[in-house]
């Protein structure tokens, strides 16, 4: 009975059919992945849209861009202007490279009007002058205006690579916007819930050297699709000669 079962089974069931199976899974797998990617390929050329438009924009006041933050939640290179003065003394340092050189990107908390603060990206100086007392000539006193680019907090550590940050030794490798402030002695509900990089305008004595923004967001989705897809067709083409090939055999 087994054995004319067996026989039955294999009757019924045309030959090859696993490798047509595993053909079409394979092939459904691969344009899925291509189709995912020209998503992809809209949603990062319609965000890339919508910074260029926004940072060529007028800077709005700060207010106006944390009622944007409030609804949105994203306020990425939105132009913003703010006043206040700098804490100095406060500085907190952020490990970059800048034009070939080693060296710190300048989070300073400006203080607000009202009471809060916000942390400036001021600028890069080199490894050597990450001591404030040797670049005393770019502490400006006093009121100041900044104009610059607002940007989001990162909601956590983008990579494990990428080292812990160290405040002990006031040297951070990824921007975590809390403990910098906490870093800095202020108070969290005091603090504005983003950056702001800013602009090129030159600092007293040259330093920190500011607008250093990098907009750099890669967009190879389409060669991505392009490999996928053409896989799929690869593959395509390899099973219709494997079933062209068995017929003949037939």
């Amino acid at each position: 009975m087994a054995a004319e079962a067996g026989l039955t089974a294999s009757r019924r069931a045309p030959p090859g059919w696993r490798a047509y199976a595993a053909a079409a899974v394979a092939f459904a797998v691969l344009v899925g992945l291509g189709t995912w990617q020209v998503q992809r390929l809209h949603w990062k050329e319609n965000l890339i849209a919508t910074i260029e438009e926004r940072r060529h924009s007028e800077p709005q006041p700060l207010a106006g861009v944390e009622r944007i933050y409030a609804a949105t939640g994203e306020v990425d290179y939105q132009p913003v202007r703010l006043s206040g003065t700098f804490l100095h003394d406060k500085e907190q340092f952020f490990f970059a490279t800048w034009k070939g050189a080693t060296g710190y990107y300048v989070y300073t908390p400006l203080r607000l009007d009202d009471g809060r603060f916000v942390l400036v990206n001021r600028g890069f100086v080199p490894y050597e002058l990450k001591d404030r007392a040797r670049r005393p000539q770019g502490e400006t006193a006093g009121p100041v205006t900044v104009t610059g680019l607002a940007r989001n907090p990162l909601a956590g550590k983008p990579s494990s690579i990428i080292p812990d940050n160290d405040p002990a030794k006031n040297i951070f490798y990824w921007k975590d916007r809390d403990a910098m402030a906490a870093n800095a002695g202020l108070e969290p509900g005091r603090l504005v819930p983003f950056f702001v990089d800013a602009d090129a305008a030159p600092n007293p004595g040259g330093l920190p050297e500011g607008g250093v923004t990098q907009i750099d967001l890669p967009n190879n989705h389409l060669q991505y699709a392009l490999t996928w897809y053409g896989l799929a067709a690869a593959l395509a083409a390899v099973f219709a000669s494997f079933v062209f090939r068995n017929r003949a055999k037939a």
